[in-house]
């Protein structure tokens, strides 16, 4: 989730937080407790379109930093033979092993995923969203190694993630960068979408298809076909009623809009070698 200009907190004079909790908190929880379930960048329908290209029909999969956990819902791409979840929150653990509840082969592990202890060629299908991009620069490559290290041969890894514009100047790409880390109030460093296919090749995988879409994560219309009519008017009723969080939100959403013509969604499919 990027997007939006947050308020930071104020101080009394012994440096006590005060203000509403929902102008301290990082966007993507503020919007997960306001019942946010899709906080993928490109939302859901680039996901759909990710899971159709690469689908998971009966074979081993692994999401990392599965979030809410709403990939693994959903039907008809992920019936896969096993589902294994790595992160490192136990709550997204609990998360993920209750919608899975009913799947024999359902697993997660609270882990780094620069650090797994899966074993080599334990995955027919990788998928990581929108958790590369809080990452520093060495730590994604380390990531995106040991996902290197988890497919079989001629198996895939989808990422879905925010994308800045080839065709800026670093100054401004860094600019809109400390943006995003201020409004969110987390570190965040998206990349181009060359320099996503860059790291991807860097670690041996082959980039086999790339689809992007704009970043409309806080749009009404996003959010109805993201979360469904009713998931939408619980969201907004929870807004309502949540002290702070119509401000902040508003300001997200106005924040996203200035950066629409500098950000995209990217999803990128890539193949490890047989050889």
């Amino acid at each position: 989730m990027l997007s939006a200009s947050a308020p930071h907190a104020s101080t009394d004079d012994h440096g006590a937080r005060t203000g509403p909790e929902a102008s301290r908190m990082q966007g993507q929880w503020l919007l997960a407790r306001l019942g946010k379930r899709v906080l993928r960048p490109g939302g859901l329908g680039l996901t759909r379109r990710l899971l159709t290209v690469a689908p998971a029909h009966g074979g081993r999969v692994v999401e990392l930093g599965p979030g809410v956990g709403r990939t693994a819902e959903l039907p008809p791409a992920f019936h896969p033979s096993s589902c294994t979840a790595v992160g490192p929150d136990p709550e997204g653990r609990e998360r993920v092993t209750a919608i899975l509840e009913g799947h024999p082969e359902a697993g997660s592990v609270v882990a780094d995923a620069a650090a797994t202890p899966l074993p080599d060629a334990s995955a027919d299908l990788v998928v990581g969203e929108a958790m590369l991009t809080i990452q520093s620069s060495e730590h994604k490559r380390e990531i995106i190694a040991e996902v290197a290290r988890v497919p079989a041969p001629g198996d895939r890894y989808v990422i879905h993630e925010p994308a800045l514009r080839d065709d800026r100047s670093p100054e401004e790409l860094k600019a809109v960068r400390q943006n995003i880390s201020r409004t969110i109030m987390v570190g965040a460093r998206p990349l181009p979408q060359s320099s996503w296919k860059e790291l991807l090749t860097g670690a041996g995988l082959m980039v086999k298809w790339t689809g992007s879409v704009s970043m409309h994560l806080l749009e009404p219309r996003r959010i109805v076909e993201d979360e469904g009519l009713l998931g939408a008017i619980r969201s907004w009723r929870a807004v309502r009623r949540t002290p702070g969080a119509r401000e902040r939100v508003r300001a997200m959403r106005q924040n996203s809009r200035l950066q629409g013509r500098m950000l995209s969604a990217v999803g990128i499919v890539a193949r490890k070698p047989t050889q």
